[in-house]
């Protein structure tokens, strides 16, 4: 099999995470922050270590400010439904995934929130200019993505969060696509949160991923329940990580993730751009020559997609006939991002072919997926 659905879950994964899950589940895998025994404070100690190495990995302060999530939306949602109230205003983009998109369409129906949509060209550039643009009085949040889950585009972050903090506007940024792939420093990029997966470019296992709350952000819990701290208070505690952290977390998958973020500082995010622009850079020359080919990513400023349509084909048949005829996985469809299929303009009917490499593709791998695509063209 040819993996190239790394976008949507990176395979495979280093030999380190599987090997500290594996160790984790063998030797200590009880409740962290719910007993005093030998086990629950190693599964504690474990936890607070990823929370220390994630902090340090996204320039972060202070690592209970780094809250644990299963998955980037949860942590989406707790961000935008703990900072929205009855009247706000948000700038987003038009490239964001639902995951960002749903929430706040349903809190403009719950609460009246008003949304402003900056629209990108067609290949999905935004300008920090024009989210400024759109601002007003009772602007409270700015959400945009850090690169494009449908073309791999990476957006102005760092100009965007200058622009909010010049206006003093929340800055939300979704790290879903990107993290793990180009440097993403909260303090420099002006980020007051920061949802992100452990799944994807972080190398870590899925149902894992993450909340940066920035110092002086309000967040209201999503829920509430159990945190091992302050039982006898009928309230959900207000300190950091209990008071958006309810329930027993993922200690495996949290262990998991902090191992891939390690290998991640030892291989360098640099290292591991340069590797995947590469291999993008390959794809994309060998597809803009074939005119029945359809090109919705360029290869510049790209963590590692590559978008395209072959003509005759729908998305998915294309998908469906290299997977099987070839054994490479792709990506057909919308991506749960329609707003920005609408932006690159085609057919939602049709929707898109995503190839998405990552740090393990191998060059011998994209020659295969380029011969097996272009004899797809008719």
């Amino acid at each position: 099999m040819i993996y190239l659905d790394n976008a949507s879950t990176s395979f495979p994964k280093p030999e380190n995470v599987y090997r500290e899950m594996d160790r984790c589940l063998r030797r200590y895998c009880a409740n962290p922050g719910r007993g005093g025994h030998a086990m629950a404070k190693a599964a504690g100690e474990a936890v607070f270590r990823t929370r220390t190495l994630l902090a340090a990995f996204f320039n972060i302060d202070r690592p209970e400010r780094v809250i644990f999530t299963k998955n980037t939306t949860e942590a989406l949602n707790i961000a935008i439904r703990g900072t929205l109230k009855h009247g706000d205003h948000v700038v987003t983009t038009s490239l964001e995934h639902n995951s960002v998109m749903r929430p706040l369409k349903h809190l403009a129906r719950e609460r009246g929130i008003a949304i402003s949509v900056v629209r990108g060209d067609a290949f999905g550039t935004i300008s920090a200019r024009a989210v400024e643009r759109k601002i007003r009085g009772n602007t409270a949040l700015i959400v945009c993505t850090l690169s494009s889950n449908v073309n791999g585009a990476i957006m102005p972050t760092g100009e965007i969060g200058a622009v909010a903090r010049r206006h003093g506007i929340t800055f939300l940024a979704d790290a879903a696509q990107g993290a793990g792939t180009i440097p993403v420093d909260v303090q420099d990029l002006g980020i007051d949160l920061l949802a992100f997966p452990g799944h994807k470019s972080l190398l870590g296992p899925q149902g894992t991923g993450g909340l940066y709350v920035g110092q002086g952000i309000k967040v209201a819990p999503l829920m509430q329940g159990g945190t091992g701290t302050t039982s006898e208070i009928p309230y959900q505690p207000t300190a950091f990580p209990e008071a958006l952290e309810c329930g027993t977390l993922n200690t495996p998958g949290i262990v998991g993730l902090g191992a891939a973020i390690e290998y991640i500082s030892r291989r360098g995010v640099s290292a591991i751009y340069r590797h995947k622009q590469a291999l993008t850079d390959e794809m994309h020359r060998a597809f803009a020559k074939h005119r029945a080919i359809t090109l919705y990513s360029r290869p510049e400023h790209n963590t590692g997609i590559v978008a395209l349509n072959i003509k005759g084909l729908t998305s998915a048949e294309a998908g469906r006939r290299l997977d099987q005829k070839h054994g490479i996985a792709a990506r057909a469809g919308l991506h749960c991002a329609p707003f920005g299929h609408r932006t690159l303009g085609y057919d939602l009917a049709t929707g898109v072919l995503r190839l998405s490499v990552g740090c393990f593709t191998t060059a011998d791998e994209v020659a295969r997926t380029i011969k097996a695509v272009l004899g797809l063209c008719r």
